[in-house]
C-alpha cells in the first residue's frame, strides 16, 4: 500500500469519528485559569483553584461579602466604570513572601501579622499580580460576549476601610465572583480566598478573534481599525487646573499649620494653567462655577483680561459669585455679571483654606473666605 492510499484510509476511517468534546470557556472557568497563570508567571507561585462561583449583589449588599482584614483594591474601568477585588488575609500574605522572599514560609503568619490592616505599601505590591490576573482574564474572553462587562478592568487605587465603598462605587447591581484558591505546596501550602465585583451592565466592547487569512499572510485581528480608536478614546488622560506656583523658604514651608495664610497673586483666578503629564501647558483658563461646583472656563489666546483697577489704578482684588443657578451660566469674576455660556462640569475642587475676601452676592456660605495678600 503505497503512501497516498494508506492517507486516503486514514480519513476515510477517522469520518465516522465523534470529535472530541472540549467544555466552552466560561467566565468562571476563565477567572481561575488567570489567577494560576497570573501566580505562575509573575510569582513562580503554585496556586490551586478549588472553587469559583458567581452570583449578582446591589452596592448595599458588597459591604456584608467582605472579609475582615482584607485587601481592599479598586478597579477602574471603560467609561468611568469601577469594581472591586478583595484579597483575603492568606492570599496577601503568599503575595507579599513570594515577593520579599521569593517563598512562602512553612508556617501561616501570626495571629497578630495576619489581624493587621493592609497598607499602601500592600496593594503597591499587589497591583501588577492584580493587573496580571485581569489582563488574563480579559484575554481568555476574547470574541466572548462575557467581554463587554469583563474587559478593561485594572487597579485603580487602595481603600484602607470599606465603609466608604457607597461613596466611591456606581449604585448599580455587580457580578460577584468568589475564589477559594490553595497556594503553596507541602508543608507551606494554605488556603485563602479572592473575591471580583465588577458592574454587571458592561460599559467595554467585545474583540473580535483574529480573521483566517491565506498562508504566508499575517493574521489580522478583525476590527482593528475601530479597536484601536475606542481603546484610545477610552484611555484615562489626567489634567491638572493649577491655580498658582509659589517659592517659599524652606523655614516657611516647614512653620506652615492648619489654617495658614499663603500669598497668591491679585490675577491668580484669570490666569489657570491647564497641564498635563509634566507639566505641560495644554490650555489657560479662568476660575468660576457652574450649577454649584467650582469649575474652569478654557479661554481663547489672547483672551485673557487683566483685572479691573481698583481704586487709585490698583488691580482690585477678584470678587465671585457662587450662588446655584438652573442653566448653564459662566460668573464671571471680572465684570461681577452672569453670561449665558457653555460649561464643562468638573467634581468640587478642594481648595483646603482658600476662598475669597470679598464673595458676590449669592450663597457665600458654601465657601470658607480666601485671604489674598500681595507677593
Amino acid at each position: 500500500m503505497t503512501a497516498g492510499t494508506q492517507t486516503v484510509m486514514r480519513r476515510k476511517a477517522g469520518a465516522g469519528r465523534r470529535a472530541p468534546s472540549v467544555s466552552p470557556m466560561t467566565a468562571e472557568k476563565a477567572l481561575g485559569q488567570a489567577f494560576a497563570r497570573a501566580a505562575q508567571e509573575l510569582l513562580a507561585l503554585p496556586l490551586r483553584v478549588v472553587s469559583v462561583s458567581e452570583s449578582k449583589m446591589t452596592l448595599s449588599d458588597l459591604p456584608e461579602a467582605l472579609e475582615d482584614r482584607a485587601l481592599l483594591a479598586v478597579l477602574d474601568g471603560p467609561a468611568e466604570g469601577m469594581g472591586l477585588m478583595v484579597l483575603s488575609p492568606p492570599v496577601l500574605s503568599a503575595l507579599l513572601e513570594m515577593r520579599m522572599m521569593g517563598r512562602m514560609s512553612a508556617s501561616p503568619p501570626a495571629a497578630n501579622a495576619a489581624a493587621r490592616r493592609p497598607t499602601r505599601t500592600d496593594a503597591a505590591i499587589s497591583a501588577d499580580f492584580i493587573d496580571a490576573a485581569l489582563a488574563s482574564f480579559e484575554a481568555a474572553l476574547v470574541g466572548d460576549p462575557a467581554l463587554i462587562w469583563a474587559g478593561g478592568f485594572r487597579y485603580g487605587s487602595f481603600l484602607e476601610d470599606p465603609r466608604p465603598l457607597p461613596l466611591i462605587l456606581e449604585d448599580t447591581g455587580y457580578r460577584v465572583f468568589r475564589l477559594v484558591l490553595d497556594l503553596g505546596s507541602g508543608s507551606a501550602a494554605r488556603e485563602g480566598g479572592v473575591l471580583l465585583a465588577l458592574p454587571a451592565e458592561g460599559r467595554g466592547w467585545i474583540v473580535e478573534a483574529e480573521v483566517p487569512v491565506e498562508e504566508g499572510e499575517a493574521p489580522q485581528p478583525a476590527g482593528w481599525p475601530e479597536r484601536l480608536e475606542q481603546a484610545v478614546m477610552s484611555a484615562p488622560a489626567q489634567v491638572e487646573a493649577v491655580l498658582a506656583r509659589l517659592t517659599l523658604p524652606i523655614g516657611a514651608i516647614l512653620a506652615l499649620r492648619p489654617g495658614a495664610t499663603l500669598p497668591l497673586a491679585e490675577d491668580t483666578l484669570e490666569q489657570l494653567r491647564i497641564e498635563g503629564p509634566g507639566g505641560r501647558l495644554l490650555a489657560r483658563a479662568r476660575l468660576g462655577q457652574h450649577r454649584g461646583f467650582r469649575a474652569v472656563r478654557l479661554v481663547e489666546e489672547g483672551e485673557e483680561r487683566a483685572p479691573a483697577p481698583g481704586p487709585g489704578g490698583a488691580p482690585a482684588v477678584a470678587t465671585m459669585g457662587w450662588g446655584g443657578m438652573d442653566a448653564p451660566t459662566w460668573d464671571d469674576p471680572v465684570g461681577g455679571g452672569e453670561t449665558a455660556m457653555p460649561m464643562a462640569d468638573m467634581a468640587p475642587m478642594d481648595m483646603g483654606g482658600f476662598g475669597l475676601d470679598a464673595l458676590g452676592e449669592g450663597e457665600a456660605g458654601e465657601l470658607p473666605p480666601l485671604r489674598m495678600g500681595g507677593m
